[in-house]
């Protein structure tokens, strides 16, 4: 009997050996574990049979017994450790970097040249103290037009030929709109730019489009005066255009009064690139400020106008073509 279960306890270790480095992981090892070495594994079972044996041949059985357990659990613990081992060595070649390979080209983008314009007019404004204002691009024919001195027979309407919605609004002509919508939510002193798209039933051509970019100022405080507005918009242009000959011209524009076209001369020639004024008592009256004590002036340009001027553009209709030949040249 005992030589019959020493046999058996040496084939079990082994077969459990053999088995145990066979395993190819982690879970597959546990299973052999609770085989072997489990409360209802096979050794166990090997051990209950020892009830069987005399008191002397007990202690012998126990010792080899004792072996058999050592050799099979050591031999766990070392497939344990490799397939450890290999697991981590496997997720690090898995996930390493190397930061020898080439990166993964993504080309750089740049800035649209109508954003180029608006950045670099907000830059300069807001150096000058102005804040950026924004209004909705659907309107009101009250904030559009009869809030700025226009009535609806006024004769300036007919200058700005306008997309009117079925509902009665329209998409605005003008940012001027964003100037009333401010003044009647702030008191002054007030210092503003208004940029943001506007809309007019234009002929496409080179220089027109129906749907283009302003960008307005507005500043309205006690004592202003029309040297304040020159003194404002020749700093402006000159920081954009740099030292260039300005002139003003007497113009007219409902809600400004005294109403002025500005021009620069570039290249050898005068070109018109804004208008401006005083504004009108009516639109101060609009939004409940008193005349008498405040005065205010006003400004305005299309920012394609000033990408034409600045980027020697042909067509205004480059711009808005997305052709990337033409705008990597930014």
């Amino acid at each position: 009997m005992t030589s019959n279960l020493e046999a058996q306890l040496l084939t079990l270790q082994a077969e459990g050996e053999k088995a145990i480095f066979s395993a190819d992981s982690l879970e597959r090892l546990e299973e052999l574990r609770v085989n072997y070495l489990g409360k209802k594994g096979e050794l166990g079972a090997l051990l209950r049979s020892m009830g069987q044996l005399s008191a002397e041949e007990r202690p012998k059985i126990g010792a080899i017994a004792n072996t058999v357990k050592e050799a099979i659990q050591n031999s766990i613990d070392q497939q344990r450790a490799s397939l450890e081992a290999a697991e981590i060595q496997g997720r690090l070649e898995a996930e390493t970097l190397d930061v020898t390979m080439p990166g993964i080209y993504r080309p750089q983008g740049r800035i649209h040249p109508l954003n180029g314009i608006i950045d670099r007019a907000t830059d300069i404004f807001v150096g000058m103290g102005y804040t950026v204002a924004n209004g909705p691009e659907m309107e009101t024919d009250y904030y559009n037009f009869e809030a700025l001195n226009t009535p609806p027979d006024h004769p300036a309407r007919d200058m700005q030929d306008t997309f009117y919605l079925p509902d009665g609004n329209l998409l605005r002509t003008q940012t001027s709109s964003v100037q009333i919508r401010y003044m009647e939510a702030e008191e002054p002193p007030i210092r503003i730019i208004a940029p943001g798209r506007v809309y007019r039933k234009d002929e496409v051509d080179a220089t027109h489009t129906a749907v283009f970019h302003q960008i307005e100022l507005l500043a309205v405080d006690e004592g202003l005066t029309f040297t304040d507005l020159k003194g404002t918009i020749k700093m402006f242009l000159q920081a954009m255009f740099g030292e260039v000959p300005i002139r003003f011209r007497a113009s007219y524009f409902p809600f400004t009064e005294p109403s002025a076209e500005v021009d620069l001369q570039w290249n050898g020639r005068w070109l018109e690139v804004m208008g401006c004024g005083m504004v009108d008592p009516n639109v101060l009256k609009a939004v409940g400020y008193d005349p008498e004590v405040y005065t205010g002036f006003a400004a305005g340009f299309g920012v394609e106008r000033f990408a034409m001027v600045l980027h020697q553009l042909d067509d205004i209709r480059r711009v808005y073509s997305s052709d990337l030949r033409f705008l990597r040249q930014f």
